[in-house]
C-alpha cells in the first residue's frame, strides 16, 4: 500500500490500523535515510565534528565555517535519534555520532571565558565570531538537554543550566518582558542584533522567542526546578500574549523594544511550527490554567496557515509580503516538515478533516518534491522551485537534520499511538514503544 493511494482512494479510512503501520513504515524509512545521509557525509575526520557545509550532490566544503546552530541540531537529533530507537543494534549504530557531536560542541562552541555559546569558528574550529545570539544559547539548551537524557551525562545538564541561567541573566527585558536577540560576546548590548542577513534588526523576535520556548520544555522535561519552570511559563505569556495576534491568527515576526509590531509579512511555516510547539510546551508544563489561557492560540495558528498558506500542489508556502500584497510561492525543506506534524497536531485535537487531509497532502508533496531520490535528504527547496543545479546546500549554517528529522519521529510517535489505541490526544514520547 504506498501513500499515493491512502492520500487519492483511501483518505477516508485514516486513521485505520493498516493505513497508520503504512504510513509509519514509510516515515521511518525515511528518518533513517536522513540519519545515515548525515553519518556518510558530513563527518570532518581532518578536524573533528562535522563540516560545516556539503554540496547538494554531497560533496562537502572543508573550509566552511561551522555554526552553532547547525552543530546543536546535529547534537539534539542524534541524541533524540538514540532515545527513539531505544537501544539496541540500530541505536548503538548512532550513538557515537552523538557523542561526537557533544564533544565537539563543548570543545569548540562553549565559550570557556565568557560563558554561553559562540555564534561560529572556522573549519579548523577556530574562533570566527563570539556573539552571543539568544536564539543560538536556545539551541544550544535544547540539545544538551537531550543528550542528558540519553546519556545521563551530568556535564551536558551542568552546561545546559549554566546557559539558562546566563539567558535569564542577561537577555530578559527587566522592564517590558521578552528576551533580547543578541549581545556580544562579553554579554554586553550590541547595533547590529541580526540573526541572518535577511532578518531585520530588531530587537525582540518571534524566532527568538519560539525556540526559547522550546528549549526551556526540552529542559524542563529533565530539570523540573522552580526556576525552569518559572521561565518556561513565561516564556509561553509572552509568546502568546505579545507575538501571537488573534486577530490574524498570525505571529508577529518583528518587535520594537515596546513589543510594537514592525513585521513586513506573515511566515505561513512559523505559524505551523509554532501551533505544535506551544502545544508541546503546555502539555509538558501541565497546568490546566495555562491551557485555558493558551490553547485556543494552538488551533488559529493551525488554521491560518492551512487557510491561507496551502499552495497549489499541497505544499505550504513560505510567507506573505506585506508590501507586494502577495504569497511568495518558494517551498523550503523546514516548512514541509513542521507543517506535517503541525497538521497532524491539530487534526488529533479536533477531529477536523482538513488537516488530516492537509497533512497526507504535504508527505505527498515531500515525496514527489522535496527529497532527493538520488543522492539522498532533502532538497533546501522543492523541484518545482529550483532543479539540482540551482539548489542551495544538503548541510550547511542553516539545514541540519532537525526539521525533517524531527519530524518522521513526531509523526511516527503519533501514528504509533493512532494505530494501537482510540486516545489521539497525545503523541507518546516515552519511545518504548516504537520498535
Amino acid at each position: 500500500m504506498d501513500i499515493p493511494q491512502i492520500a487519492d482512494k483511501r483518505i477516508e479510512q485514516f486513521p485505520d490500523q493498516s493505513v497508520c503501520a503504512a504510513l509509519q513504515a514509510e516515515f521511518r524509512k525515511q528518518l533513517l535515510s536522513i540519519a545515515d545521509w548525515w553519518q556518510e557525509n558530513t563527518l570532518d575526520q581532518a578536524y573533528g565534528g562535522f563540516f560545516g557545509e556539503v554540496s547538494v550532490i554531497g560533496t562537502p566544503t572543508p573550509e566552511a565555517d561551522k555554526g552553532v546552530v547547525l552543530n546543536a541540531r546535529i547534537l539534539w537529533f542524534f541524541s533524540e535519534l538514540c532515545l527513539y530507537l531505544g537501544g539496541g543494534e540500530s541505536a548503538a549504530r548512532y550513538r557515537p555520532l552523538a557523542d561526537r557531536a557533544f564533544h565537539y560542541f563543548v570543545e569548540r562552541f562553549d565559550d570557556k571565558i565568557h560563558g554561553g555559546a559562540v555564534w561560529s569558528v572556522n573549519g579548523q574550529g577556530r574562533l570566527v565570531d563570539g556573539t552571543k545570539k539568544t536564539y543560538a544559547q536556545a539551541f544550544s539548551i535544547y540539545a544538551l538537554s537531550s543528550y542528558y537524557r540519553l546519556t545521563n551525562n551530568k556535564a551536558a545538564l551542568d552546561k545546559a543550566l549554566s546557559y539558562f541561567e546566563l539567558i535569564e541573566k542577561h537577555c530578559v527585558d527587566p522592564d517590558l518582558g521578552g528576551y533580547w536577540e543578541a549581545l556580544g560576546r562579553d554579554w554586553l548590548p550590541v547595533e547590529d542584533v541580526r540573526l541572518s542577513e535577511k532578518d531585520m534588526n530588531a530587537p525582540k523576535t518571534m524566532n527568538n522567542h519560539l525556540h526559547i520556548m522550546e528549549a526551556y520544555t526540552g529542559l524542563y522535561r529533565v530539570c523540573k526546578s522552580g526556576a525552569v519552570e518559572k521561565a518556561l511559563r513565561n516564556s509561553i505569556e509572552w509568546f502568546c500574549e505579545k507575538i501571537f495576534d488573534g486577530g490574524s491568527g498570525h505571529l508577529r515576526l518583528f518587535l520594537d523594544r515596546n513589543w510594537e509590531d514592525i513585521s513586513k509579512g506573515f511566515s505561513y511555516g512559523h505559524d505551523i511550527e509554532a501551533s505544535w510547539l506551544l502545544a508541546e510546551s503546555l502539555e509538558e508544563l501541565g497546568d490546566p490554567g495555562f491551557d485555558s489561557r493558551f490553547s485556543d492560540c494552538i488551533l488559529a495558528l493551525s488554521d491560518s496557515c492551512l487557510r491561507e498558506g496551502m499552495g497549489a500542489d499541497g505544499q505550504v508556502l513560505d510567507t506573505y509580503d506585506f508590501s507586494l500584497q502577495i504569497r511568495h510561492r518558494e517551498s523550503e525543506w523546514w516548512v514541509q516538515a513542521e507543517a506535517m506534524v503541525g497538521f497532524l497536531n491539530a487534526w488529533q485535537l479536533t477531529d477536523d478533516a482538513r488537516y488530516r487531509d492537509a497533512f497526507l497532502k504535504v508527505w505527498l508533496f515531500v515525496k514527489n518534491h522535496q527529497i532527493d531520490g538520488e543522492c539522498g535528504e532533502w532538497f533546501y527547496y522543492s523541484t518545482l522551485d529550483h532543479t539540482r543545479g540551482e539548489q542551495p546546500y544538503k548541510a550547511g549554517f542553516w539545514k541540519g537534520p532537525y526539521h525533517n528529522g524531527r519530524a518522521m519521529m513526531e509523526v511516527c510517535r503519533r501514528l504509533q499511538s493512532l494505530g494501537l489505541s482510540e486516545n489521539k490526544d497525545k503523541a507518546d514520547r516515552n519511545y518504548e514503544i516504537v520498535g
